[in-house]
């Protein structure tokens, strides 16, 4: 039996699989960016993709937290833009 990778939402601290989540990076570089495919390289947090999700790591800064940096509002609406498709 293959074992399933499990991550940590950012948001609400419940585990899912990983390929549940979205994954947000900050490169090397130190862009932050959203991968899609779970594969980029750099620094990862996980989010659920959820409104609400969304909605607590907004109020609660929690990306910048994660990444020890200002995160843009771009970054904000490309994430909106994945989670409602």
């Amino acid at each position: 039996m293959k074992k399933i990778p499990m991550r940590r939402c950012l948001a609400t601290g419940e585990s899912f699989p990983k390929k549940e989540l979205l994954r947000i990076v900050r490169t090397p570089e130190g862009t932050i960016k959203v991968d899609t495919t779970g594969k980029m390289n750099g620094k990862g947090a996980y989010l659920s993709k959820s409104p609400e999700a969304l909605k607590i790591v907004i109020d609660r800064k929690l990306l910048n937290r994660a990444f020890q940096m200002e995160v843009g509002e771009e970054v904000y609406l490309e994430i909106e833009k994945v989670i409602n498709g």
